[in-house]
């Protein structure tokens, strides 16, 4: 932020698409956090996109907070029992710092980036991926 409290130019110009990762890692809402982190280790992501099976648009966002959150209490729960990161979702036209707005604004470190024109999932933009934007200027 600069000092008047609005987004790096460099951030304002570059386009979501650009910086996200493309694809997505669903589950259903009813699979086990068990299965959830499973699918994290495996792929070595942070979160998963909770999906209806018969829609695949966001219901919700498994963080890997959520699952050491279970596993600390001792849960056996489902995927959407255990998802306490709400399901933010943005436009791959947007720009990174409306990204990081909203990141700020709901207190989550994953935007679902998903199609303007049907609202289906693309990618996933992570603080991380936000902040290697901004640290090549």
């Amino acid at each position: 932020m600069l000092n008047n409290g609005t987004p790096s130019l460099a951030l304002a110009q570059i386009r979501v698409r650009d910086c996200m990762h493309k694809g997505v890692l669903t589950c259903a809402p009813d699979d086990s956090l068990q299965e959830v982190a499973a699918t994290m280790a495996k792929h070595r992501v942070h979160a998963v996109v909770i999906t209806a099976p018969s829609a695949s648009r966001p219901l919700g966002v498994v963080s890997d907070l959520d699952v050491v959150a279970g596993v600390a209490a001792g849960a056996n729960c489902t995927a959407s029992q255990a998802a306490a990161t709400e399901s933010v979702t943005i436009s791959g036209e947007e720009s990174l710092g409306t990204a990081a707005q909203l990141m700020t604004e709901h207190g989550v470190s994953h935007l679902v980036v998903v199609d303007r024109a049907d609202g289906y999932p693309v990618g996933v933009l992570s603080t991380l991926d936000i902040a290697a934007a901004y640290s090549h200027g």
